[in-house]
């Protein structure tokens, strides 16, 4: 029986140190990845806000507001002629299409029934010919004035107080785009009601040109207010305090901004009168705030950004942030600035002016 060899302490020793240093490695490692991806987590969480200024110009110009109303065309003076009795056609002077005036001859009938237009208009329809036997009632000629119409529109009860009898009004057909001046002639204060509004019935008349015919739709628009060479600007360039005054943000001298309150007037939904606080070419700002991820953020999904290659599924990585700002509007002015979160700062400028 051969003797046992002695153990190799020292070596063993050596084995479970190496052991113990790997596991207390791997744990630092543990603690360094879940600390960083808790940082990345909560600056994920952590946002910053970049302020941008768009840019408005005011100028002078006119401006006004009103209502408008929809309906359609109606003629006023339409007649279809009959006959009296039983007869036969003895003489037809007009054709259809035709132009006439009030009290010229249109038809005769065999039993003395002579046909004369009651108002000017054209001949719209002409149902019989000469030698035509009819019966009593029947349709021989209808005559329509297509140049004097009217529309009625419906008004609310909310409106019904801004609109009189006399106001001018403007009469747009849909179809054709024509215009046509004219004025309420008439209201009917005995309301329909649809739901829980009641509505009221206004009447204008209207001196149409040809291509307009009856049943067309229209827009009629009443003005109310309307100001003249005075200082507009558009709405959008406007805030407000907490009690509700207008101001506007405009540049000092060393670039940051101030509040100056300013004064309306007519407004039409779109620009508004700058009775005070402005001048004709002051440009003004309005501040626009564009969520961007913090630094700490960008850092850390630049370093956990990866690219796998070989593998299914192709390049994956995080995307570069970007600050965006309003593209320049229509109407008076136009133009931003960034000023990102320092004192006072980038002073605003460029691509202004209004129209």
């Amino acid at each position: 029986m051969e003797p046992q060899k002695p153990k190799n302490k020292k070596a063993g020793k050596s084995k479970r140190g190496k052991r113990i240093i790997k596991r207390i490695l791997l744990f630092l490692l543990m603690i360094v990845l879940l600390g960083g991806i808790g940082v990345f987590a909560y600056a994920r969480l952590q946002q910053e806000y970049t302020t941008t200024y768009q840019e408005y110009t005011a100028t002078t110009g006119t401006i006004s507001n009103s209502l408008s109303f929809s309906g359609t065309l109606q003629v006023i003076n339409n007649t279809t002629y009959t006959a009296s009795s039983a007869a036969t056609v003895r003489a037809v002077h007009v054709s259809a299409g035709q132009d006439v005036r009030e009290g010229d001859l249109l038809l005769r009938l065999s039993n003395g029934q002579s046909i004369q237009a009651e108002f000017d208009g054209r001949v719209n329809q002409l149902s019989v010919e000469a030698g035509e036997k009819v019966s009593s009632g029947s349709d021989l000629v209808q005559v329509v004035d297509f140049t004097h119409m009217k529309v009625s529109i419906r008004v609310d009860e909310y409106d019904i107080s801004d609109v009189h009898v006399g106001d001018a009004c403007r009469v747009t057909t849909t179809a054709t785009e024509n215009v046509f001046d004219s004025s309420i002639a008439d209201i009917n204060y005995i309301s329909s009601s649809t739901g829980s509004v009641a509505y009221y019935t206004a009447t204008a008349y209207v001196d149409v040109s040809s291509g307009v015919y009856p049943g067309m739709q229209v827009t009629v628009t009443v003005p109310q207010q309307e100001a003249a060479n005075v200082v507009v600007l558009r709405e959008d360039a406007l805030s407000f305090s907490d009690d509700n005054r207008a101001f506007v943000y405009t540049q000092n001298a060393d670039g940051s901004m101030a509040e100056t309150y300013v004064t309306t007037g007519v407004s039409n939904g779109n620009y508004v009168e700058i009775k005070a606080g402005l001048n004709a070419g002051d440009r003004v700002y309005t501040e626009v705030q564009t969520e961007t991820q913090n630094s700490v953020a960008s850092l850390l999904t630049s370093l956990f950004s990866q690219q796998r290659i070989n593998g299914a599924g192709g390049t994956r990585n995080n995307g570069t942030n970007s600050t965006r700002t309003n593209p320049n509007g229509s109407g008076f002015g136009g133009g931003t600035t960034t000023r990102q979160n320092a004192p006072g700062g980038t002073a605003p400028g460029g691509n202004g002016g209004g129209r």
